[in-house]
């Protein structure tokens, strides 16, 4: 008889089985590395525009009027892509002109839940849905929760 040298189907099958959990996992792991660096970047992009809003509207002592399309006309900002989240994003003025908001629409749940654990030392407050940020959850399960950062 001749001896045969190779491997058995079942090993080959046992091979591709390990080597499909090994790549699902890193295709997992780099998921959330990636989402964790586009959270990262959106909240430099949130702290460059509230530091550039508050330089722009200082002299004014007021921030009545700010907008996005205002930010863009005045250079403070370099277009009005929404930094993350939906495409409709604003900054908008508070009723007495002494704080503005960055409104974030269409978030995630877990970028509802990324900016809502912690308040950045940029903003006085956040409201997450309406609501401003405690004990409570008030992310939405769906991609559509709203963020405010107040910023004074």
């Amino acid at each position: 008889m001749r001896e045969q040298s190779g491997r058995s189907l079942l090993e080959v099958i046992g091979v591709l089985a390990i080597s499909g959990v090994m790549t699902v996992s890193a295709l997992g792991v780099f998921n959330v590395i990636r989402n964790n660096q586009i959270r990262s970047i959106a909240d430099a992009e949130l702290k460059q525009i509230a530091e550039n809003t508050k330089i722009l509207m200082e002299m004014r002592g007021s921030y009545d009027g700010v907008s996005v399309d205002y930010l863009i006309k005045a250079g403070a900002l370099k277009s009005d892509k929404a930094p993350i989240g939906g495409a409709e994003w604003s900054v908008t003025p508070a009723f007495n002109g002494e704080t503005f908001a960055i409104n974030l629409i269409d978030l995630s749940y877990g970028e509802c839940e990324y900016f809502s654990n912690s308040v950045p030392e940029w903003a006085t407050k956040i409201t997450v849905n309406g609501y401003e940020i405690g004990t409570i959850d008030n992310c939405f399960k769906t991609k559509t929760n709203n963020i405010s950062f107040i910023v004074k």
